[in-house]
């Protein structure tokens, strides 16, 4: 019998992993307060759900539960930790499509937040989110061991914070007022905060409940960042070629709001050379380490990125 080619079995792993991560979701978002709170407005939850759920390709909670699954480690607790960061990345995209922000209208084809609801919901909506993922990460059923959780929540946290996307935000929108382009070497420093920070995280967070020795979780961030830094000249490149009906969102905007981008400080062509010299770098960095199980899945993810036409 022959074997299912790797591209194949990664594409029903992450088809997979999106319904169970959708299902954690789906019940970490329900309308009924958990322990500690009083209730839980309907209209709020919602626009968390409506930011959260039915749509994205999942790759950040991917992340978390292939890399925990090198080490041995799969279930409920390793999709709350998978779920509590895809609640992140939706915050940021909630926050990233306001007026005020990239003021964006379309967002997995269909409106986004602020246009599906308002704006001041969808300001809350992103804070709830991005509250509520270390409410979910700090909870013992997402770890028994609280130190396991303690290093959890301060990765999302750096990820997310004034030295990750929240600064990357800040230097992007700082970039479409500048007189000049960004050099390539300061694009590469926004967008390994904007982006890269967190998806790097989330292949570290699957070592960290996995209980990856310090090498393998140091080996699993190398990983990551050039997957991070892959992923988004990818999604700079897909801004210049694609077409709205592909992407579900606006396509050309980067060119629009003079975004700073390694296509336009490289050129398209040099552009892709470095998004597969990145995912490269990332299949490198699995190939030189031995893990306890086969890393065929990630080594895919790379390729995935690098190849992704939405």
């Amino acid at each position: 019998m022959s074997r299912p080619h790797p591209a194949t079995s990664f594409r029903e792993r992450l088809t997979k992993v999106a319904a169970e991560v959708e299902a954690t979701l789906d019940r970490l978002l329900s309308v009924q307060p958990g322990p500690g709170e009083i209730t839980r407005p309907e209209r709020l939850v919602q626009s968390m759900r409506y930011a959260t759920l039915g749509g994205g390709k999942r790759l950040r909670p991917f992340l978390v539960v292939e890399a925990a699954r090198l080490f041995g480690a799969e279930g409920a607790n390793v999709l709350r930790a998978a779920a509590a960061i895809e609640m992140v990345h939706c915050y940021s995209l909630v926050h990233d499509d306001l007026p005020g922000m990239d003021d964006d209208d379309l967002r997995r084809g269909r409106p986004t937040v602020h246009k599906a609801f308002d704006e001041a919901t969808a300001i809350l909506a992103g804070d709830g989110l991005l509250t509520y993922a270390f409410d979910v990460i700090a909870a013992e059923a997402t770890h028994r061991d609280a130190g396991v959780r303690a290093k959890l929540a301060v990765g999302p946290a750096r990820a997310a914070g004034f030295g990750g996307m929240a600064g990357g935000q800040a230097l992007d929108l700082a970039a479409e007022q500048a007189t000049a382009p960004l050099a390539a070497a300061e694009v590469e420093r926004l967008q390994a905060m904007k982006t890269g920070a967190l998806l790097c995280y989330a292949v570290e967070a699957g070592a960290i409940v996995g209980g990856a020795d310090p090498a393998a979780r140091a080996t699993l961030v190398r990983y990551g960042r050039a997957l991070g830094a892959a992923f988004q000249i990818a999604d700079d490149i897909l801004d210049a070629e694609g077409d709205e009906a592909t992407l579900g969102k606006r396509a050309g905007k980067d060119a629009g709001r003079n975004k700073a981008t390694l296509v336009d400080a490289l050129g398209l062509e040099d552009a892709k050379r470095v998004r597969d010299r990145l995912a490269g770098e990332a299949e490198a960095a699995l190939a030189t380490a031995s893990f306890p199980a086969s890393t065929a899945t990630l080594i895919e993810a790379a390729r995935f990125v690098a190849a992704r036409t939405s």
